[in-house]
């Protein structure tokens, strides 16, 4: 959902903020009077190309800004993900997308204070917004969203999913069989590599820690003299001398137990001067047993080394620390087994191929079946439909086409590709949707399918620019219904000039021109009760508004309330 919308120096707009809310927002105004603005500031938001041209006359710099609510699905997150972009919740987050031109053609986009690149503004706008208007390529034209459309209408969600499983199941058994197809050459040479591998770091025993251990004995061993001489002096400063620590501590604790006889202040510490003794007790007889327990050994020294450079080499060639080279043992080992029992496991892959395969084209043909009966009922509710919003004429058609002997058509969404057919004149042959020219009658269509499929995204904020082009009277009070029932479950945005349309609105806005210091400029505000009267009278009337217009007015909208509460 768009919740706020910030223009700054666009064509005639100094600088405009807008709050938009749930439900349906209608923006009128005479013609000419900017609200192709608005349209085009949300179409930058979605990545569409912006020209310099439409900076402001007499300024260098421009922003377009919107703050967006969306539900945080899994291919939302993966893509800012993969782009390093923190979303702020797991369920529904906010997303604000700013893009900054400059007559200079240092035009900058960002998405959540991150620049990002306008391709990927393209990726995450889909999920933002939906425009349809006079040649918006819009969802309508992507004929991968009327595969969802008919699904959703056919309520074909649970077995779209389990075919879904079954063609991941088929497609991990396919994977596995190709790996297993290795040149048979190219496996020999793998398995005498794998072997000396294995054999290598087998022979070696490696102890994880191992090697820092032997460090430190290393280190022991270069150094015995100077250890033997630091314990033996130790020792002597702790314990033997006269005027060894421990007997002067001994000396302290006599005293300070006779201070405490007489000043009670000083028994406290007669426990702690008891544990320094004990400690220091442990620690001279520690460092005499190290002393005594020191021995140079040549021979063990060089075992030592040996056995650190063999260490050393094998984590130089297998990587740089002990764990990573058992953990090459562990995987070399795995695919030495693999390739010794490849033979036998091709054969049970070529068994389990055939079953996944069955399985896949039972469920797959179900699905294609009930998409088959589905698309029947579909186009015949859509031309049903159709007739309300003055395209009484048109038809509709949704052509399945599937190929279940090719294994390449298989897909987790079954064998089916579909495509819908439009024709809004009759004598015309009936067309894919991408190459029928009229943007006004794509528009009513796009309203159809959204209202009939009930495909909505509820995130998603759907802008319709002059849906009601060319109709009027109850064709567009019909149409405003559509809007209406459509923004029940999503945000709406629509450029109306059919006070038919504006009299159902939840949040109303006006776009005009206004004389500022000799200059025009683009203001839009969102009107209250009145002035929304004012406005729809001045639809229907023109510049002269009458009173009966107002009275006019006044009942459209007094019947858009009864009817929205019966």
């Amino acid at each position: 959902m768009l919740s706020l919308l910030k223009i700054k120096n666009i064509a005639l707009i100094d600088e405009l903020e807008l709050e938009f809310a749930d439900g349906l927002n209608l923006l009128t105004g005479e013609t000419g009077s900017g609200k192709s603005i608005i349209v085009d500031s949300l179409g930058a938001l979605t990545g569409e190309r912006v020209s310099s041209d439409l900076i402001k006359e007499g300024t260098t710099q421009a922003r377009i800004e919107g703050l967006f609510t969306v539900g945080v699905e899994p291919a939302l997150r993966e893509s800012f993900e993969e782009s390093g972009i923190e979303l702020d919740s797991t369920d529904e987050a906010d997303v604000i997308v700013r893009r900054e031109l400059a007559l200079s053609g240092k035009n900058r986009i960002f998405i959540n204070n991150q620049l990002v690149t306008q391709a990927f503004l393209r990726k995450i706008g889909a999920f933002l917004v939906d425009i349809h208007g006079q040649g918006e390529q819009a969802t309508l034209f992507n004929a991968s969203t009327h595969l969802e459309m008919l699904d959703e209408f056919a309520s074909l969600g649970a077995l779209r999913e389990t075919v879904g499983a079954k063609f991941k199941k088929l497609s991990a058994v396919r994977r596995e069989i190709e790996n297993l197809k290795e040149d048979e050459a190219q496996k020999l040479q793998l398995l005498d590599i794998l072997q000396f591998q294995v054999d290598e770091i087998g022979k070696a025993k490696l102890q994880t820690g191992e090697d820092e251990q032997l460090e430190e004995e290393k280190r022991r061993l270069n150094n015995v003299e100077k250890l033997s001489s630091l314990s033996e002096e130790s020792y002597l400063l702790l314990y033997e001398n006269e005027e060894a620590t421990l007997t002067t501590l001994e000396k302290v604790i006599r005293r300070v137990s006779e201070l405490a006889e007489y000043e009670s202040a000083f028994a406290e510490y007669g426990e702690s001067l008891s544990n320094a003794q004990a400690v220091l007790e442990d620690l001279a007889f520690s460092v005499r047993d190290f002393s005594n327990s020191l021995e140079f050994s040549p021979e063990r020294l060089a075992e030592i080394e040996n056995r650190l450079a063999e260490i050393s080499r094998l984590k130089r060639k297998y990587g740089g620390a002990i764990e990573t080279v058992l953990a090459h043992f562990e995987e070399s080992s795995e695919r030495l087994r693999n390739i010794e029992t490849s033979e036998l496991r091709a054969a049970e892959l070529e068994k389990e191929l055939k079953a996944a395969r069955a399985d896949y084209l039972k469920a797959a043909r179900e699905l294609h079946d009930r998409r088959e009966r589905s698309a029947k009922k579909l186009e015949r509710e859509i031309e049903t439909n159709l007739k309300a919003v003055s395209l009484e004429k048109a038809r509709f058609e949704v052509r399945l086409t599937v190929d279940a002997d090719d294994d390449k058509s298989f897909t987790a969404k079954g064998l089916d590709r579909v495509e819908f057919y439009f024709s809004a004149n009759p004598g015309e042959s009936v067309r894919p949707i991408a190459k029928v020219a009229s943007g006004g009658e794509l528009s009513r269509l796009m309203l159809i399918l959204n209202t009939t499929t009930k495909l909505s995204e509820a995130s998603k904020t759907m802008v319709f620019d002059e849906i009601d082009t060319g109709i009027g009277g109850r064709v567009a009070e019909a149409v405003g219904l559509k809007l209406k029932e459509l923004a029940k479950t999503q945000q709406v945005l629509c450029v109306t000039h059919q006070p038919q349309v504006a009299s159902l609105a939840d949040h109303h806005y006006v776009v005009r021109k206004e004389s500022v210091k000799n200059r025009t400029e683009v203001r839009v505000r969102e009107l209250d009760d009145a002035e929304q009267v004012e406005e729809i009278a001045r639809m229907l009337a023109g510049e002269k508004i009458t009173e009966t217009a107002r009275q006019h007015a006044r009942e459209m909208l007094g019947k858009t309330v009864l009817s929205l509460e019966s």
